[in-house]
């Protein structure tokens, strides 16, 4: 079973930084789509950040210019650098390995989640 290991969240103030890691059990290098999602108590969870093959990685509205994810494929991890955070950011944030297809069936593997949470 793949194993996702997500580490730096924690509680910081408004316009600080975090960079959230997110470590594979397996090789992602074969994995075309990486992602960071985030979910706030009572609401649906959400897609945050994406990196897909050579195409430019897409971002939340709300987040672009202040995130970043980054891929290391000789590490078999995935990152999402923080930049300017603002208290709209505190949520729980898990990486995503996919999804991927094979024929008719998708996989794809989560992290645990992270707490990140931003004061004013």
């Amino acid at each position: 079973q793949v194993q996702l290991v997500e580490s730096g969240g924690g509680l910081v103030q408004a316009g600080e930084s975090l960079r959230l890691s997110c470590v594979s059990s397996t090789s992602i290098f074969s994995w075309d789509t990486v992602e960071w999602h985030r979910q706030v108590p009572g609401e649906q969870r959400e897609l945050v950040a994406r990196s897909e093959g050579d195409h430019d990685p897409t971002y939340k509205d709300s987040i672009k210019g202040r995130f970043t994810i980054v891929r290391d494929n000789v590490r078999d991890t995935f990152y999402l650098q923080m930049d300017n955070l603002r208290p709209d950011g505190t949520a729980v944030y898990s990486c995503r390995l996919g999804p991927r297809k094979y024929g008719s069936r998708t996989f794809d593997f989560w992290g645990q989640g992270t707490q990140v949470t931003i004061s004013a």
